[in-house]
């Protein structure tokens, strides 16, 4: 039985990785502090006998060095997340998501760790206009955050280079899902826009709504990772691939097909208005990843395309948080 470890665990990614992986017969180790996971996000699992949870931090090299002990495979998804929270805060930013990046690698490495699996960010791609955006070619960082998503591509590669640790990098384009947490200041744009609408609260798209994305559902992501845990393709490690599904959608349309879904239930939703503020900073105008190389090298096919993901979204958070 393959041996698993999930860094940041309790987070809406981290919890689903971990279901799928004891759904798929894995052991698996899962790792958290509760920054921003929840305890509730991993509670079901607690009681599965090939199921393990270590409360720490990714910031102590101990707690790193304990959790990678015996692991065949790590699936790095602790950090913390945001643009709006980096520019804040960049400090804290940093010593999570490249500090604690570093120790998970060293602590990998040190553990003979067959494979390093980490999520990266489509925000690497920073101020570079080309569309779709393809691995090998990015821009210069528009964001603290960006810079820590960038900083770990460089660790990763040169941790197999010096060290020989394979690892895969996962650029994550705007993923959304069930258990996504919809509230704090830096809650992820569906989410907060489904809980607004559902307390007839008016959204409020920043700008006038035409910057696009390349919106992820949740299970095209477990796919990927599950896919790199499972492939013997030599070529395909040691590589950053994208993790989209390689179609945008505007903020806009997202907004209103939200609505749209709402409405089914709720009626009243219809006649709630959709507001527009200001730009906001170290945002990327439009993206859209192109797929190819994961297509070719991990044989990726999502699942699921943006309204197919969308409805299951908003039909899980009806029935789980409203009220």
């Amino acid at each position: 039985m393959k041996k698993v470890l999930v860094t940041g665990a309790a987070g809406f990614i981290g919890s689903n990785l971990v279901e799928k992986l004891l759904e798929e017969n894995y052991q698996v180790t899962g790792l958290d502090n509760f920054a921003t996971g929840h305890r509730k996000n991993i509670e079901p699992f607690l009681s599965h006998p090939n199921f393990q949870f270590t409360e720490g931090d990714i910031r102590d090299l101990e707690t790193c060095k304990k959790a990678c002990k015996d692991i065949d495979f790590v699936l790095h998804q602790a950090a913390l997340g945001s643009v709006p929270r980096s520019i804040n805060d960049p400090a804290t930013s940093n010593e999570v998501n490249v500090g604690g990046f570093l120790n998970m690698l060293i602590a990998a490495k040190e553990s003979n760790v067959k494979r390093f699996i980490y999520a990266a960010s489509s925000s690497t791609y920073g101020d570079s206009k080309a569309l779709p955006k393809v691995e090998e070619n990015i821009g210069k960082p528009l964001s603290p955050y960006a810079v820590t998503k960038l900083v770990n591509e460089v660790y990763a590669d040169v941790f197999h280079k010096v060290y020989g640790l394979d690892t895969i990098g996962l650029r994550y384009f705007n993923v959304f899902g069930r258990r996504q947490d919809p509230n704090g200041a830096y809650a992820a744009v569906i989410p907060k826009f489904v809980m607004q609408f559902m307390k007839y609260e008016s959204p409020v798209i920043n700008g006038d709504g035409t910057y696009s994305r390349d919106f992820t559902y949740i299970d095209n992501v477990v796919q990927m990772n599950l896919r790199c845990i499972q492939t013997e393709n030599e070529d395909a490690l040691n590589e950053v691939y994208n993790t989209a599904v390689g179609d945008r959608t505007t903020i806009k349309d997202m907004a209103e097909k939200v609505k749209e879904l709402l409405t089914v239930y709720d009626p009243k939703i219809a006649e709630v208005e959709i507001l527009h503020g200001p730009n906001r900073k170290g945002d990327v105008p439009h993206s859209l990843a192109s797929i190819e190389k994961a297509k070719e090298n991990l044989n990726y096919q999502p699942s699921h395309v943006f309204h197919e993901g969308l409805k299951e979204a908003v039909d899980w958070y009806w029935k789980n948080l409203k009220n």
